[in-house]
């Protein structure tokens, strides 16, 4: 199946709403459990807090559709804490869909999309091997780790990942 990355609308959002839970579910359940990562779910990716990533100024919500499904995202956005810095806070693609080069186009539109920028960051958890992994053969490393990621208190660790963009 061919997939075209483009930019997300507000059509979009009960689709990702319904990416999101199925990946979440798929990969955070074996380390944090059903119940918590239901939680994750409804805080992170409710409607209202989707469409807002998708109007963001100076953030990108990239989608992959085959024209009938959503199977994968990508939001990234100017990081305000660190000068000529995006942040790539989600890149998820349906259990289904993985393997297929989806997360790695939608990447490489990405990293586009953010002329001043030198460098991408991205926080994955700790337990998320296969995640670390891609992001390494994307061109990341390790600058740094943290004791909560996604949100305050959440007790889920994390590592910090930066790639050089091409300037």
């Amino acid at each position: 199946m061919v997939y075209f990355v483009r930019t997300a609308g507000e059509e979009d959002v009960e689709k990702i709403r319904t990416l999101l839970a199925e990946t979440f579910h798929a990969t955070y359940d074996p380390f944090y459990g059903a119940d918590k990562v239901a939680r994750m779910v409804s805080g992170w990716h409710s409607p209202g807090a989707i469409r807002a990533r998708i109007l963001k100024k100076e953030g990108e919500f990239l989608v992959a559709d085959n024209g009938r499904e959503i199977g994968g995202i990508g939001y990234a956005a100017m990081y305000p804490k660190m000068a000529k810095t995006a942040m790539l806070h989600q890149l998820y693609i349906k259990p289904s869909c993985q393997n297929e080069g989806i997360g790695r186009d939608i990447f490489a539109e990405i990293e586009t999309c953010f002329p001043d920028a030198e460098i991408m960051r991205v926080e994955v958890a700790l337990q998320n091997i296969r995640a670390i992994s891609f992001y390494e053969r994307l061109g990341f490393s390790e600058v740094d780790r943290m004791e909560e990621w996604g949100a305050p208190n959440s007790g889920l660790p994390a590592v910090i990942m930066e790639k050089r963009l091409a300037v």
